[in-house]
């Protein structure tokens, strides 16, 4: 399996607003976007120690009992994506308007577990916490690292309004009730040989439906986005490239709503979690995965009009939701 040729940015300069290279950075991000949908950005403005401890309160959250983890339930269906899902409980797929293909989908679980939290403010999805007694400090952790997460996405929102010589605030205006989602993703450990004859799956092959999508991952890999170049061909046709893990790094992307706005300036592309290329021990187990995506998304009545059907963020994210549960 090839690597996948995703730019690795330092951010930085832009972050400190030096001189011209704010300019030269928000054309590189925007290039990359047009090109595969996706960049690297390090000295991304969150704190490597943050980030490690973000890791290690998913471990800890995840080691929880079942019975504990159930307090926080997700809640039936999609539209409100807060708390605890168990493995199996959500199947991700690109055929999400057609619920035949969802169905058969199903017979093929995903294997992870998941958390999901969001603003605070937000109140069409008030966040579902554990007691506290159960994980003290936990909820503190995260509504801080939300806001962490929060700034970067404005950050890179400003970097491609300036990469389309706009207001530097035209897209992050649109998004100024953050209503973002913080997910926590356990990957258990699975035998290699159900995922590559797809008895089981990780993350089954989709685009995200939001604006933007950070990701953090752990060491071991299993990312693949597909070549732009294959985007609409059939499963068999469609080639992937691994994404390998950049240490300091955080993966940002493009999402479908994104795409629309930008009349397909920019990429939604199709990415998916398999089997890590390096095997471990005697190679017959994938090992758990941890990962941390931030989906971003627009404001519930920003609206952007022109190659697609007028769809407003609230309605485009209720749409995609819906059908994952």
């Amino acid at each position: 399996m090839a690597s996948a040729s995703i730019p690795v940015v330092d951010f930085a300069p832009f972050l400190r607003g030096t001189k011209d290279q704010p300019k030269e950075i928000a054309k590189i991000i925007d290039d990359a976007f047009q090109n595969t949908g996706f960049v690297c950005l390090v000295n991304h403005g969150v704190d490597a120690e943050k980030v490690k401890d973000a890791f290690k309160w998913s471990k800890r959250f995840f080691d929880l009992s079942s019975s504990i983890k159930a307090l926080a339930p997700h809640p039936p269906g999609g539209p409100h994506h807060r708390g605890y899902s168990k493995p199996g409980l959500e199947k991700v797929s690109q055929d999400v308007f057609d619920r035949g293909s969802i169905q058969t989908l199903r017979n093929i679980p995903d294997v992870k577990e998941s958390f999901e939290s969001g603003n605070v403010d937000d109140g069409d999805q008030p966040n579902i916490w554990l007691p506290n007694e159960c994980l003290p400090s936990f909820r503190d952790f995260m509504e801080g690292f939300f806001l962490d997460l929060r700034y970067v996405v404005h950050m890179i929102l400003q970097a491609l309004a300036i990469s389309l010589d706009l207001p530097e605030d035209h897209l992050s205006t649109r998004h100024s009730q953050s209503l973002f989602q913080l997910r926590l993703l356990h990957y258990p450990p699975i035998p290699r040989k159900a995922l590559e004859e797809g008895l089981a799956s990780r993350i089954n092959t989709h685009s995200d439906f939001g604006t933007l999508t950070l990701l953090f991952q752990d060491a071991v890999g299993g990312l693949e986005i597909q070549d732009p170049a294959t985007k609409g061909r059939g499963q068999s046709e469609a080639k992937f490239f691994a994404v390998e893990p950049i240490q300091g790094g955080v993966l940002v992307n493009v999402g479908d709503l994104l795409e629309r706005w930008s009349n397909r300036r920019w990429k939604s592309t199709v990415h998916r979690v398999v089997a890590p290329a390096e095997k471990v021990g005697d190679g017959t187990a994938c090992p758990e995965q941890y990962s941390i995506p931030f989906f971003a998304t627009a404001d519930n009545d920003a609206d952007r009009p022109k190659r697609y059907e007028s769809v407003t963020g609230k309605r485009y994210v209720q749409m995609r939701m819906a059908a994952l549960y």
